[in-house]
């Protein structure tokens, strides 16, 4: 497989605080979810849009100081043949993508004059459960 990354476009960027008396010293596990989204386009087979994104969200069982919603589209030129190479296609274009994600959760929080929030980084390449068979375990895409 041999995928390249032709843009990125950020789609949804979104953070308000929430009005909850917070304690001095009060730690919050944010838990973030993640989702992602891949499509074909239609006027190219080998053009594939690839959604990535982050939402923090608090509840009234679980306060949080903000919500933040983060989606972005990476714009990738692949040629897939087969179920193995779009299974190797999703994980490399997570890899790929995250990073831009993390960054920008980072820079939206820090302008917004809360504490910046780094996302903590993939463990072992891998995002999303499904993926864990698709890499070794220094994160490289078995082939």
């Amino acid at each position: 497989m041999n995928a390249v990354l032709k843009g990125i476009q950020y789609n949804d960027l979104s953070f308000n605080l929430n009005n909850i008396k917070i304690a001095p010293n009060t730690k919050f596990d944010l838990k973030p979810t993640f989702s992602r989204r891949i499509k074909d386009a239609v006027e190219n087979p080998d053009m594939h849009l690839v959604e990535l994104d982050v939402k923090i969200e608090g509840s009234p069982d679980a306060p949080k100081p903000f919500n933040l919603y983060v989606k972005l589209t990476g714009m990738f030129e692949a040629k897939l043949s087969n179920d193995d190479e779009k299974r190797s296609f999703q994980v490399f274009a997570t890899q790929v993508l995250f990073p831009y994600l993390r960054a920008t959760v980072s820079s939206l929080t820090a302008l917004s004059n809360t504490v910046p929030i780094m996302l903590p980084l993939m463990q072992n390449g891998i995002l999303f459960p499904e993926d864990a068979n698709g890499v070794n375990q220094n994160g490289d895409l078995l082939n």
